[in-house]
C-alpha cells in the first residue's frame, strides 16, 4: 500500500524479524532509550534486538516507509479482556512513534486508522493503550477508562495488627501456581486483562534480576494471592499485589509487616481507583491518583452483542446518537434493548434518546463516569428520565488495568 504526503509517496506496510533492527531505532529514538541505560539494566546488546522478535511475530505491527527508510510505526497486541464477566477480544496498541520531522504529515493518522480497520476486521471491538498524550488520543476519539493510585506507606504505618492463618512462601518467576493465580484475578476482575505468552514477556522486562514472587497460601496449601516486590536503598518497592480473598490481603500484609527490620518505606501501586488510606489504623499516608489507561470502542454494534447490563432492571430501550469523527461507521443511530443482562439491536421510535461522542460512549459503558457525571460535564445530553436509565441498567466499576504493554 502507498501513503502520499505533499511530494513524498510512502510506502506502508507489515513489519517482520527483518525489520527488527529500524523498529528497535525508532523506539530508541522517539522515546529517548540509550544504548547505556539499556545495558545498566543488564541488556546485552543481542537481547536488545532480540527481545523485539516476539512482538514483530505475534503483534499486529505496521510501518510507514521512506523509500528504504522505517519512519512511523503502530504496533496493536492481541489480548482478552474481562468487561463486566464477559471475556473480549481486544488490542492493546503500542510501538506508536514517528520521527519528528515526518510528524504533521498524516502517516500516524494514516497507520491507526488501517490498524483499527484491522480490529474490526478480527472482531477486536475495543481498543486501549498507555497515553503520552491525552489530548492527542482523544481527538481520535479515546477516552480515560482507568486510574493509577500510587502509595508512599512509612515503615510505622504498615499494619501491625494485620493477622492471617495461612502462610507466604516465595517462588520462581516461572512459578505456575502464581501465573494462574493472575489468571483467577482476571477472571472475577472487571478491565483486567488475561495475560498470555507475550504479555508476560512484558511484564519482565525491564526488571531487575532482585525482583521476587512471593505467593500467599491458606492452611490448606491453596495459593489466594501474591506479591511481586524488590527491595533496595531500604525501600520495598511493589510491583503488584493481587489477592483472591480478604484473607490473602491480610497475608500479605502481614509479610509486608515481617519486613519492617529491613525497609523504611514501602512503594507500590493499586489500580482500581480504591484508596487503601482506610485500610490503615494511621491513614495518613500519601496516596497520588492519576489517569492511567485510555480506552476506545473500535464498533459499536460488535461491543454491545457482548455486552452485560444488570439483569435485575426491567427491559429498557436507549437510542444512542453517536459522533465518531474517526472511524465512520459508528456514526449514526443505534437503539439498543436492555433485558435480562443482555444487549441487543432492535427499532423503537419512543426509545429513551442520549446524544454523545464515541469517546464519551467509551468511558460510560466501561463504568468510568456515570451519566448523571457526564451529563453534568455537558459530554452528554439526554432527558432526566433517560439519564436515570443509563444509571439503572448500566454497571458503574471502574476498571483495574495494571498492564503497560
Amino acid at each position: 500500500m502507498h501513503f502520499t504526503s505533499g511530494d513524498t509517496t510512502y510506502q506502508i506496510r507489515d513489519l517482520t524479524t527483518e525489520d527488527a533492527d529500524q523498529y528497535n531505532r525508532l523506539l530508541r529514538y522517539t522515546f529517548q532509550v540509550t544504548e547505556q541505560e539499556l545495558q545498566e539494566s543488564g541488556w546485552r546488546n543481542d537481547e536488545i534486538v532480540q527481545s523485539k522478535f516476539p512482538i514483530l511475530k505475534r503483534a499486529d505491527v505496521i510501518g510507514a516507509f521512506d523509500e528504504d527508510e522505517l519512519v512511523s510505526q503502530f504496533a496493536v497486541y492481541p489480548l482478552k479482556m474481562n468487561i463486566y464477566d464477559a471475556v473480549y477480544s481486544v488490542g492493546f496498541i503500542t510501538s506508536v512513534c514517528t520521527y519528528p520531522e515526518y510528524t504533521g504529515k498524516g502517516l500516524m493518522k494514516k497507520l491507526m486508522h488501517l490498524s483499527l480497520e484491522r480490529m474490526r476486521e478480527k472482531g477486536q471491538s475495543f481498543a486501549l493503550l498507555y497515553p503520552y498524550s491525552i489530548p492527542l488520543y482523544r481527538k481520535r476519539g479515546f477516552e480515560i477508562i482507568s486510574n493509577k493510585i500510587s502509595y508512599v506507606v512509612k515503615d510505622r504505618q504498615v499494619p501491625a495488627n494485620a493477622k492471617a492463618p495461612g502462610y507466604v512462601r516465595r517462588v520462581s518467576w516461572e512459578n505456575e501456581e502464581f501465573k494462574n493465580l493472575h489468571n483467577q484475578f482476571a477472571q472475577m476482575t472487571h478491565g483486567c486483562l488475561f495475560r498470555n505468552s507475550l504479555a508476560w514477556e512484558e511484564y519482565w522486562r525491564w526488571d531487575e534480576d532482585d525482583t521476587i514472587v512471593a505467593i500467599y497460601y491458606s492452611k490448606n496449601d491453596t495459593p489466594k494471592g501474591y506479591m511481586v516486590y524488590m527491595i533496595k536503598d531500604d525501600i520495598m518497592y511493589i510491583k503488584e499485589m493481587i489477592y483472591i480473598d480478604y484473607e490473602a490481603h491480610q497475608g500479605l500484609w502481614e509479610y509486608i509487616h515481617a519486613h519492617d527490620s529491613m525497609i523504611d518505606e514501602v512503594h507500590g501501586n493499586t489500580y482500581d481507583s480504591e484508596s487503601i488510606a482506610f485500610e490503615m489504623a494511621d491513614s495518613d499516608i500519601t496516596e497520588t491518583l492519576k489517569p492511567y489507561v485510555m480506552g476506545r470502542i473500535i464498533d459499536i454494534k460488535q461491543f454491545f452483542e457482548q455486552y452485560v447490563c444488570d439483569d435485575s432492571v426491567k427491559e429498557t430501550h436507549i437510542t444512542f446518537h453517536v459522533k465518531d469523527d474517526f472511524l465512520k461507521w459508528n456514526n449514526g443511530k443505534f437503539t439498543v434493548c436492555f433485558k435480562d443482562g443482555s444487549c441487543s439491536f432492535i427499532e423503537d421510535e419512543n426509545a429513551y434518546d442520549v446524544t454523545l461522542d464515541i469517546a464519551t460512549l467509551t468511558t460510560l459503558l466501561l463504568g468510568y463516569k456515570n451519566a448523571e457525571q457526564l451529563c453534568l460535564m455537558e459530554r452528554m445530553k439526554c432527558s432526566q428520565k433517560a439519564m436515570e436509565a443509563l444509571n439503572d441498567v448500566l454497571f458503574h466499576e471502574v476498571p483495574c488495568i495494571s498492564d503497560y504493554i
